[in-house]
């Protein structure tokens, strides 16, 4: 079965990332693929490199990058959201003049048409977070 995963939490305010991943982890584990997760409202914040994490805690976004090095999930940002809360790869940041981008590594920023198209390709689309 194809999955596609719509994370619409921040990393640490809510258990919605946590538990998405965890389920992208359990569903590759089974043989199943994961299309595509969709990180859209406070869900951009799972993008960040910038966060600093405490060495004993949970790094929730490099968990993200390295689920998509390992697996070739597509990590995509919404753009409008991204930009609201300051998320921004290098493109977006030269356009907007703030000289600097804060996306982490396997994210990429991209629009609503993502998630559409993520919902009429999977088998199934699973919503984390309100």
């Amino acid at each position: 079965m194809k999955f596609a995963l719509l994370v619409n939490e921040g990393p640490y305010q809510h258990q919605a990332a946590d538990s998405a991943w965890h389920f992208a982890c359990a569903a590759l584990a089974r043989g199943h693929g994961i299309s595509r997760v969709f990180f859209y409202h406070d869900g951009v914040y799972n993008g960040t490199r910038l966060g600093v994490v405490p060495q004993d805690e949970r790094h929730i976004p490099e968990r993200w990058s390295a689920l998509a090095e390992e697996h070739g999930v597509d990590l995509v940002i919404c753009v409008a959201a991204a930009q609201r809360r300051g998320i921004l790869d290098a493109a977006e940041g030269r356009r907007h003049g703030k000289g600097t981008d804060n996306l982490a590594e396997g994210f990429r920023i991209g629009g609503l048409g993502q998630l559409i198209e993520s919902g009429i390709e999977a088998d199934r689309l699973l919503v984390f977070g309100d």
